[in-house]
């Protein structure tokens, strides 16, 4: 299955800038102008600095960092032919070295302990025992029908369970299975497996606002409609939620008047992948915001709540070739996967401990 299909939103289809009435055209223009030079060919606020810590990963889509502050990083690459892989990062600036290869299309990776969580086609993998060259032990703990879906990010809850996106298996038609279009938790162990939410054309980057129950989920829209096009969203996803794919097609559209408002509108045939949570550490003009990264746009949005709660998304970071993966390391600065480039970015300052309130003083 190409990878684009279904995760990066058909986005070769009419890849045109987004027309006048999507909410990120009109915003974009002048935050975009007051984005500056921060280092590795990356543009972004002043007071940031970007930094290349590791290359020759072509198409990383997922990134992890471990107890020791190893980054890890897996591959899906823009076919699937069984030959992507999870390599390791073992300092910054050191060459990546891959440890497990002949995988399909990793999407999510997520340490919990000493084991490895692993997303990739139809299944959750767990690896443990890592002893500096290999894994002792692999084993799958979740498989979803064929034909499901591309299964995406993970992400750990508060509650001790994971939660995994997974693709409807096509750009606007209806499913009979459960877990295709939908956000799926289950206990670490893979047992209880149940749908959170549903109808959702394609759940893809997922993060918990820290010390909330508050799950931000970056979600591809119908990309077939031309013109009427929606953009990608940023929504909050709720046990029991329904976001009515395939037959709303974007919020304001007949067919969407009981589905859960979004939390930011993104940008139309972006290819809204992965999603993080910055919680003050880049400075008061950053604040507290979910950023997420858009491939077909080659930069990340910040999406953050003002003194009104209304809420913005507003260009973050700029000069990629085709982002996708994001995550926050142990030190809190911001790593971007760049899946075109092969790089991994590391976005910092020296700015720290800013108030997250701002952000989910909504919480549900």
């Amino acid at each position: 299955m190409r990878l684009v299909a279904v995760l990066l939103g058909l986005v070769l289809v009419g890849c045109a800038a987004p027309s006048s009435a999507t909410p990120s055209a009109a915003r974009s223009a002048a935050a975009t102008d007051a984005l500056v030079d921060i280092g590795a060919g990356i543009q972004g606020p002043a007071g940031l600095a970007a930094t290349v810590v590791a290359a020759g990963l072509p198409n990383v889509a997922a990134l992890a960092v471990d107890d020791e502050g190893r980054i890890w990083a897996g591959t899906a690459a823009f076919d699937d032919a069984g030959t992507d892989t999870i390599s390791v990062v073992a300092t910054a600036g050191s060459v990546p070295r891959t440890v497990v290869r002949g995988l399909h299309t990793v999407l999510g990776l997520l340490w919990i302990d000493d084991a490895l969580y692993v997303a990739s086609k139809e299944r959750v993998t767990v690896y443990r025992g890592f002893d500096g060259a290999a894994f002792a032990s692999v084993a799958t703990i979740v498989t979803f029908p064929a034909g499901v879906g591309e299964v995406n990010g993970l992400a750990l809850g508060p509650d001790g369970r994971l939660y995994v996106g997974i693709s409807a298996p096509c750009n606007a038609c209806g499913t009979t299975l459960a877990e295709s279009g939908s956000v799926v938790s289950f206990r670490v162990d893979g047992t209880d497996q149940r749908v959170v939410a549903s109808g959702i054309r394609a759940p893809i980057g997922l993060a918990f606002v820290p010390g909330t129950t508050r799950l931000v989920v970056s979600m591809n829209q119908r990309d077939d409609l031309g013109d009427a096009t929606p953009g990608d969203i940023l929504g909050v996803v709720v046990e029991g939620q329904d976001w009515g794919f395939p037959a709303c097609t974007g919020p304001g559209a007949g067919a969407c008047s009981t589905v859960p408002t979004p939390l930011a509108m993104l940008d139309t045939h972006a290819a809204a992948s992965g999603v993080a949570i910055v919680t003050g550490q880049f400075g008061a003009s950053v604040g507290t915001a979910a950023v997420v990264a858009e491939w077909a746009k080659g930069g990340v949005l910040r999406a953050s709540r003002d003194a009104a709660t209304t809420v913005s998304a507003e260009p973050f970071l700029s000069g990629f070739t085709s982002p996708v993966a994001v995550t926050v390391d142990g030190s809190r600065a911001l790593l971007v996967g760049d899946w075109g480039a092969g790089t991994i970015i590391r976005i910092a300052t020296a700015r720290r401990n800013l108030s997250i309130e701002s952000f989910h003083s909504a919480d549900t």
